[in-house]
C-alpha cells in the first residue's frame, strides 16, 4: 500500500513594503506669515474694539479724536450758461481734483458703489463688525485675504491721512477716525468726501475728475461698464489703469459687474453686455473752451471755486473751430479773434481770443479780443449816426466826394478815386473816406471820442488830442470795445454793458444814438452786399482795414446778436493782400 504524500503548507507571501515617497512640504512664505499675523492682529483689534464698546471710555476716546483737514483744495471750474464744463484748473500740487456734486451723480452709480464696497454704509456707525469678522474668517479659512472689511468711512479716513492699512496701529487709527467722522458728518458728507479724494490713477482724484479724464463726460450718465471701472479703480489705481493695456482693469471691472449682478443691481444681460464693452485706452484732456476769458475771470476772482459764465459751450466750440480754420487759410503767422454777444442782454455767448491757445507760432496765448489795435473803417457808422442825430445829413442827402484838405491833412479814398456828389447811404456802404472826414470835422473829433467812451469803449489816443483821422482808424481800440459800440447801435442806440458772468448785474450804458439814427444805420448797412452764404437784407455789417493792412475787421448784427471778428498778426506786422477794406 502506497502511502500518500502530505502536501507541506506554503509559506505565506509577504507583501512588499510600499515605497514611500517623500512628502514635499511647501515652505511657508514670509509674506503669508506677515499676512496671517496682520489678520490675527485685525481679529485682536476687533476683540479690543468689542471690549471697548462696553467701556464708558469709548465715547470719550472717539470724542477726543483729532480729525484731519477735510476741506481739501479742489480744482477751479468754469462752466457755461447750461452748466457744461468749459475749463478746469489743477490744484497747487498739480493734482486734478474736482469737487463732487452728488445731485449730479447718477443715483445708480451710488447704489452700485455702496453695494460693492460697503453694503451697510447707511446703517453702521463707521465700522462694520460683520464685514470685518467675515473678512478675518475668510482669510483664515483660505490662508489669504479674500475680501476687505474696511467701510467707505474707514477708506476715507485712510485717504485723509494717507495712512497705511497693513499696520495694526494704522488700522486702529482708521477705526477711531471712522467713528469720529460718522459722529460729526452726515452720510452724504462722508460720501462726498470719499468721492473727492478717491484716487483714479496718475494725478486724478475724485469721481467727477475721473469721469471726465477716462470718459470725457460728467458722472451723471455712466454706463454700467464705466461705473464698474470707476468703482474698481480706487482700490488699486495704478495697477488697474485702463491706459496700460493690462488684464487687471478688465478683470477688476468684471469682478464688480459679477457681484452687482449677484446683488440684483444688474440683470444678467446687462452684466454680459457691460463685460464686453471696450475700456478707454488713454486719459482724455480736460475741456479747454474759452481759455483766455476763463483765465481773466479766474484771475479776477481767485477765491471762487466754481464760476458760471454766460457763454454757450456748443457755440464756443464751433466758433473756436471756425477761427482756427480761418487762420490756417490766411497764413502761418496769422491770428484771429471773435466775440459773439446778445445785444438785448449784453451776455457774451462766445469769446475766442486766438486760433489756438497753445500755438506759439501764432502767439496764441495773446488774447486778441482785448488787444488795442487800429479799428480802420469800423468807426464810420458811429460818425454817420452822430451826424444824423445832429441833423447835418440824412441817408438820402448828397455829400461831395472830392479832393479836400484840412490844415494840411488830405484824406484819400482806398482806391484813390473821387465820385463827386453821392448819397450818404452810398458813401457809407462804399466806405468812402473823404465824406466821413468831412462829417467828423462838423461833429468834431472830441464829440466822437466822447461818444465812444459813453458807449463803454476805452480808446487809446496817440498824442492825447483827437484829430480828424480818428474816424479812419487813428485810435487804439479792442475788439470787445468795438462790439460794445455796435451793441449800442443794434439795440437802438442804448446798450447793456457786455458781461461774461451770469452773476453779473445788468447795467444799461448811457445812450450814444437816438433810436431813429440807430435804425437808419441798420437800414443802410443791411443794404451792403451780404457775405457768402448770408441772405440779403438780414445782416447789417461793416468791414474795415487798418493802415498798412495790419488789422482786418468785420462786425455785424441781426435782430438779437452782434458778432465781431478780427484777423491779423498778433505782433502787429503788416499783412499784404488783406481780405477786407
Amino acid at each position: 500500500m502506497r502511502a500518500e504524500k502530505t502536501a507541506s503548507p506554503r509559506p505565506p507571501v509577504r507583501p512588499k513594503p510600499a515605497r514611500l515617497r517623500p512628502v514635499r512640504l511647501r515652505p511657508v512664505r514670509r509674506k503669508a506669515v506677515r499676512r496671517n499675523r496682520r489678520l490675527w492682529g485685525l481679529g485682536l483689534i476687533l476683540a479690543a474694539a468689542a471690549v471697548m464698546a462696553g467701556v464708558k471710555g469709548l465715547d470719550k476716546w472717539v470724542a477726543d479724536t483729532v480729525l484731519p483737514v477735510t476741506l481739501a483744495e479742489t480744482s477751479t471750474e468754469v462752466l457755461d450758461r447750461n452748466g457744461t464744463l468749459l475749463r478746469v484748473y489743477p490744484v497747487g500740487n498739480g493734482i486734478w481734483r474736482m469737487a463732487p456734486q452728488l445731485d449730479q451723480v447718477d443715483a445708480r452709480f451710488l447704489a452700485m458703489l455702496t453695494a460693492y464696497e460697503d453694503k451697510r454704509f447707511y446703517s453702521h456707525a463707521g465700522v462694520d463688525p460683520i464685514a470685518m469678522l467675515r473678512a478675518v474668517g475668510q482669510a483664515l479659512w483660505n490662508g489669504r485675504a479674500v475680501s476687505g472689511g474696511s467701510t467707505l468711512t474707514m477708506q476715507l479716513a485712510r485717504l485723509l491721512e494717507d495712512g497705511s492699512t497693513g499696520r495694526w496701529a494704522g488700522k486702529l487709527r482708521q477705526i477711531r477716525l471712522a467713528l469720529a467722522l460718522e459722529r460729526r458728518l452726515s452720510k452724504q458728507q462722508i460720501l462726498a468726501l470719499y468721492l473727492t479724494h478717491a484716487p483714479y490713477g496718475g494725478n486724478i482724484e475724485g469721481l467727477r475728475t475721473a469721469s471726465y479724464a477716462w470718459f470725457g463726460k460728467a458722472p451723471n450718465r455712466l454706463t454700467p461698464s464705466q461705473a464698474a471701472l470707476l468703482i474698481a479703480l480706487p482700490q488699486s489705481p495704478e495697477r488697474r489703469r485702463p491706459d496700460r493695456a493690462l488684464p487687471a482693469p478688465a478683470m477688476a471691472r468684471d469682478r464688480v459687474l459679477a457681484r452687482l449682478a449677484a446683488a440684483g443691481l444688474l440683470s444678467a444681460a446687462e452684466g454680459e453686455v457691460a463685460s464686453q464693452a471696450p475700456l478707454p485706452r488713454r486719459m482724455r484732456s480736460f475741456p479747454r473752451l474759452a481759455p483766455h476769458l476763463s483765465d481773466r475771470v479766474v484771475a479776477s476772482r481767485p477765491a471762487a471755486s466754481r464760476l458760471s459764465l454766460t457763454l454757450d459751450a456748443q457755440v464756443q466750440a464751433k466758433m473756436q473751430r471756425l477761427l482756427a480754420q480761418a487762420a490756417r487759410r490766411a497764413g502761418p503767422r496769422m491770428s484771429a479773434a471773435l466775440l459773439a454777444v446778445d445785444h438785448q442782454t449784453g451776455e457774451i455767448l462766445a469769446s475766442v481770443g486766438s486760433p489756438g491757445f497753445t500755438d506759439s507760432t501764432r502767439q496764441g496765448f495773446v488774447d486778441m479780443t482785448q488787444a488795442r489795435r487800429s479799428p480802420g473803417s469800423t468807426l464810420k457808422p458811429l460818425v454817420y449816426g452822430l451826424s444824423f442825430e445832429a441833423g447835418l445829413v440824412h441817408p438820402e442827402s448828397l455829400i461831395h466826394d472830392g479832393p479836400v484838405e484840412f490844415d494840411g491833412y488830405a484824406p484819400q479814398n482806398f482806391d484813390g478815386q473821387f465820385r463827386g456828389d453821392i448819397r450818404v447811404r452810398e458813401a457809407l456802404q462804399m466806405s468812402l473816406n473823404i465824406p466821413v472826414v468831412r462829417l467828423t470835422r462838423e461833429i468834431t473829433p472830441a464829440q466822437l471820442l466822447a461818444s465812444l467812451r459813453r458807449g463803454g469803449a476805452k480808446p487809446a489816443l496817440p498824442g492825447g488830442k483827437p484829430g480828424l483821422a480818428i474816424s479812419l482808424g487813428g485810435i487804439g481800440t479792442s475788439l470787445q470795445d468795438l462790439v460794445q459800440i455796435y451793441t449800442g447801435i443794434a439795440a437802438g442806440g442804448q446798450a447793456p454793458r457786455l458781461r461774461s458772468e451770469q452773476s453779473g448785474p445788468f447795467e444799461a450804458l448811457p445812450r450814444i444814438l437816438s433810436p431813429v439814427a440807430a435804425w437808419q444805420l441798420g437800414d443802410i448797412l443791411r443794404g451792403v452786399v451780404p457775405p457768402p452764404g448770408a441772405r440779403a437784407g438780414r445782416l447789417a455789417y461793416k468791414t474795415g482795414t487798418s493802415y498798412g493792412h495790419r488789422d482786418a475787421w468785420a462786425i455785424g448784427w441781426d435782430g438779437q446778436h452782434v458778432i465781431g471778428v478780427w484777423l491779423g498778426r498778433a505782433d502787429g506786422t503788416p499783412v499784404p493782400g488783406s481780405l477786407w477794406r
